[in-house]
């Protein structure tokens, strides 16, 4: 039982927030000063009566702890020694005094001065506490026999003392406790009460140490039976080795393998018990074999070897700019995707989608992406694939199976975590095999893939480490499950100022190499690339372009080494000319160079004509435009009116949603017949014939609805359409225009072909930033809501409105049915 306290003791004195340490009274300890408010602290201590308080701030992470981020309950100490360190740190040794409670805390000068009160109780002697100290000294000499981070004697000495109270702080000091529950000891003023808290805590850790004692026994026992079993796998292998059956079994190498590939719990043991299986079987049978491959399989794929990639988003910036010119809203997306992926720690397999025409580098962005982040590339062509099996694999009971294309592929990787491009993911198809497409809805689900199933293999195998990217020139033809689980990013075509710059910098100096020549032989000049690009080549990609300057090539290098054959046989120099160069000029240095009078030499005729001339002010016949799988075109629409009864035939080739528009377009003229100064009866005594040119070629689609109607009224009016002008929109039957889809592709093929005014839908203004900005100023773009702008901008001249014909009387009978009897 605890005496009355004592009177309660105030003092004022400079205080130090302490962290991860627990100072208690009658304890020496060291510690460092480094933070320029607690030296200033110290330096006050210093320089009076040398006391300091020391209390615990709450969270150690905090540099400059607030008075309420310091617990209340702390210890006066008394500054035994200091030593300035050369750092300017402050090296101090304090002894504790007396536990104290903050009353208040000012900071005066840069530093805490709390005044603190002291209650200091003292236990009345009695067998009650002489039993409490004599059960506290056991128990604690019982737990420093267990610890072996405590010495014995020392430890044992330290708490021989007849003073409850320093026997408590000495014991709690020296308990390997968390910061908390050494507080908790410390805010404890009553040492009965404290002795009693330190006998429980003693309990608490003696319980634990004899776990820790009884486990690392168990791990002893269990290290002594491994030892022994080694001991007799080592007798094992030398009787093999004197029988002469080698040092190492091939099922011991398997065995080896299996352990180290880092297969997941599921497939070891899957592989374990098909080599238990390989083990008795004959070595010859059929069987055998069967699952030798099998295991050679499971040990193929990577199972966790994994590729380092690179963190450096300026690298890949600098990859993406050396590799591709142009596509800069595609560099960013891809640069973001990166950035995402370096911010999270473990992020899930990404899946992208690539879709454009062809040529204009679908695949080498792909390429371009593993350079970037130091992955290995693998690819896939998914183009004619029709059969289930190709992705998931055969089941062992047939013949010659195999996994499937996605195992195959990442064996070839040979990491967890590839570039994987699944080319062509738009050319797939459907039979009575199944539907390969349905089978890659797990492989490019994020949320599914970590548990792929292939069924040769038959085991989970975790796919959400590869980078998935897939390609494709249309969206359509892909089922709408798999469009959802890919992020789609679009590739739009070159513009020819593009196409000029990607053969310089990438396609001449790579077919110069693939030719044998190099600048001092050929050079490509501005106008010549120009004419190329212009008049021999007209697609959204390159690969034309490429085409066309390797034929250039080559043409100049059969004539270099003609040349050179001659000379030689002749046995002097090689001339100077060539028989294809002789006809153009010449650098200083003697290398052929290519203008736009050598490429019509080397190449021939031009292929496409020059269309800014061709273009005339017609009746009956609009410009329209068109995205297709090769990017943008114009499309030529005519109309034609003969004598007849309203009959409207539309050719070319149109789909259904076309046809469908030329009939709303037609009922449009119709309904404003007056207006657009056309007899209201006109469709009774004319029939009207619709066609666009290029019949072989399908058709479809809504965009051609303004088209149609234009050439509709231009044909009924005889006003010529403007030669000049394109345009694309859908109709409504009151004549409002719609939003189009493929807006950059189109403008694109509109600037291609030379035509300077181009009508868009007016919803359509806001695709406009997606249209390079030299373009957009070198043509005007009219944005529209209805018909009457659309035809006011395209026909030559307006139309005049027939005067309305007199209201036919009304007839005040009900509805006529049938044969003219009056229905009631």
């Amino acid at each position: 039982m605890a005496s009355p306290k004592e009177k309660p003791d105030t003092r004022r004195l400079p205080m130090m927030p302490v962290r991860d340490v627990v100072i208690f009274p009658f304890m020496m300890t060291p510690f460092v000063v480094g933070r320029e408010s607690s030296v200033r602290a110290l330096e006050d201590a210093l320089g009076g009566d040398k006391k300091l308080f020391l209390a615990t701030q709450h969270d150690a992470s905090i540099d400059e702890p607030s008075p309420e981020e310091i617990y209340k309950v702390g210890t006066i100490v008394s500054i035994v020694q200091s030593l300035k360190l050369p750092d300017g740190n402050i090296k101090v040794l304090v002894e504790g005094i007396e536990r104290a409670r903050i009353v208040s805390v000012s900071d005066e000068d840069g530093y805490f001065r709390a005044v603190v009160r002291t209650a200091v109780s003292k236990a009345e002697a009695g067998p009650v506490l002489s039993s409490l100290v004599s059960r506290v000294t056991g128990l604690f000499e019982q737990y420093v026999k267990l610890s072996q981070n405590l010495n014995y004697e020392s430890m044992v000495a330290a708490v021989r003392s007849d003073e409850p109270a320093k026997l408590a702080d000495t014991i709690g000091a020296n308990l390997q406790l968390t910061i908390e529950e050494k507080q908790e000891l410390l805010e404890i003023f009553d040492p009965l009460d404290r002795l009693n808290r330190v006998a429980e805590m003693l309990d608490i850790e003696i319980e634990k140490l004899n776990v820790d004692r009884t486990i690392q026994g168990r791990v002893k026992r269990q290290m002594e039976r491994a030892q022994k079993e080694y001991y007799l796998n080592e007798k094992i292998k030398a009787i093999q080795k004197e029988l002469g059956r080698g040092e190492k079994s091939e099922i011991d190498e398997l065995r080896s393998k299996i352990e180290s590939a880092g297969m997941t719990a599921d497939a070891k043991e899957k592989a374990l018990a098909e080599l238990k299986r390989l083990e008795n079987m004959p070595p010859m049978s059929a069987e055998s074999t069967v699952s030798r491959n099998y295991l050679d399989w499971m040990l193929a794929v990577p199972w966790k070897k994994k590729a380092k990639e690179i963190q450096d988003l300026s690298h890949a910036q600098s990859v993406l700019e050396s590799d591709h010119y142009g596509l800069e809203k595609i560099k960013e997306r891809i640069l973001e995707f990166l950035a995402v992926r370096h911010l999270v720690k473990q992020p899930k397999g990404s899946i992208l989608c690539f879709v454009g025409p062809p040529g204009v580098g679908k695949t080498s962005l792909g390429m371009s992406i593993a350079k970037a982040t130091g992955r290995p590339f693998v690819r896939l062509s998914l183009g004619g694939v029709r059969d289930e099996a190709e992705i998931r694999g055969h089941r062992r009971t047939y013949i010659g199976a195999l996994p499937g294309q996605i195992l195959q592929m990442m064996k070839k990787a040979g990491t967890v975590n590839p570039v994987f491009m699944l080319d062509e993911i738009d050319k797939m198809s459907t039979d009575f095999r199944g539907d390969p497409s349905a089978a890659l809805l797990e492989v490019l689900d994020p949320e599914q893939n970590t548990s792929f199933t292939d069924h040769y293999l038959d085991v989970e195998y975790d796919l959400s480490g590869v980078f998935f990217i897939a390609t494709a020139n249309v969206l359509h033809t892909i089922p709408p499950a798999l469009q959802d689980r890919m992020e789609v990013i679009r590739l739009s075509g070159y513009t020819e100022l593009e196409k000029m710059e990607i053969a310089k910098r990438f396609l001449v100096p790579k077919q110069l190499e693939q030719s044998g020549l190099d600048t001092n032989r050929l050079r490509f000049l501005e106008d010549g690339l120009n004419t190329i690009v212009r008049d021999y080549t007209r697609e959204a990609g390159v690969r034309n372009l490429e085409r066309e300057i390797g034929n250039v090539c080559r043409k100049i290098a059969r004539d270099v080494v003609t040349q050179a054959a001659k000379a030689e046989a002749a046995g002097v120099a090689p001339p100077v000319k060539t028989k294809s160069a002789g006809k153009a000029k010449r650098t200083e240095d003697n290398s052929v160079k290519i203008d736009a009078g050598t490429v019509g030499k080397l190449l021939g005729p031009p292929k496409f004509r020059d269309l800014k001339t061709d273009r005339q002010n017609e009746v009956g016949a609009t410009t329209g435009l068109a995205w297709t799988e090769v990017g943008g075109q114009i499309l030529t629409t005519e109309a034609t009116v003969m004598d007849g009864r309203g009959k409207l035939t539309t050719t070319g080739k149109l789909g259904d949603v076309m046809q469908e528009s030329a009939q709303a377009a037609m009922s449009y003229i119709r309904s404003r017949a007056q207006a657009l100064g056309i007899p209201r009866d006109f469709y009774r005594h004319l029939d009207i014939h619709v066609h666009v040119p290029e019949g072989a070629i399908p058709k479809d689609g809504p965009s051609a609805g303004i088209t149609l109607a234009t050439t509709l009224c231009s044909a009924l009016t005889n006003i010529p359409v403007r030669g000049d002008i394109a345009m694309t929109g859908e109709i409504t039957l009151r004549g409002k225009v719609l939003p189009i889809g493929g807006v950059k592709e189109k403008i694109l093929a509109a600037h291609r072909h030379g035509i300077t005014e181009v009508i868009l839908p007016k919803d359509n203004e806001k695709d406009m930033p997606e249209v390079p900005e030299y373009i957009s100023k070198d043509m005007r773009i009219h944005f529209v809501e209805s018909m009457d702008e659309v035809l006011k901008l395209a026909l030559e001249r307006e139309i005049e409105a027939v005067p309305l014909a007199p209201a036919t009387p009304p007839v005040d009978v009900a509805a006529s049915h049938g044969d003219g009897k009056v229905m009631h």
